[in-house]
């Protein structure tokens, strides 16, 4: 079975979720480190969680600006940001005060 994504890589699948979709646009919207998002960008699509396509060169020179890279969400992309935001949200409840150990005393 494969290790659960850490909260770096659902911070980047839930930013492309919410329509981010390129390099620089998901450090600015997920709060990442460039130096953090590019290479983990590279493991989900490795992954298969995450598919990309450049974008047309045209559209970069008329803009007078460099290609960018667009990223998008596959179906085991969207089942694995499920999967972790519903861990999260489970650890979060266990830490919750009172709730040490899932509530049990």
């Amino acid at each position: 079975m494969p290790r659960p994504l850490g909260l770096t890589s659902l911070r980047i699948l839930a930013a492309i979720r919410d329509g981010v979709t390129y390099g620089l646009e998901i450090v600015a919207h997920s709060g990442v480190p460039s130096g953090t998002v590019y290479p983990g960008l590279g493991r989900l699509t490795n992954s298969g969680l995450v598919r990309s396509r450049w974008e047309d060169h045209l559209v970069a020179e008329a803009e007078a600006r460099p290609r960018r890279r667009y990223y998008e969400l596959t179906a085991d992309g969207e089942r694995a940001l499920a999967e972790g935001v519903a861990r999260v949200a489970a650890a979060a409840n266990d830490l919750a005060p009172g709730q040490a150990g899932g509530g049990r005393a």
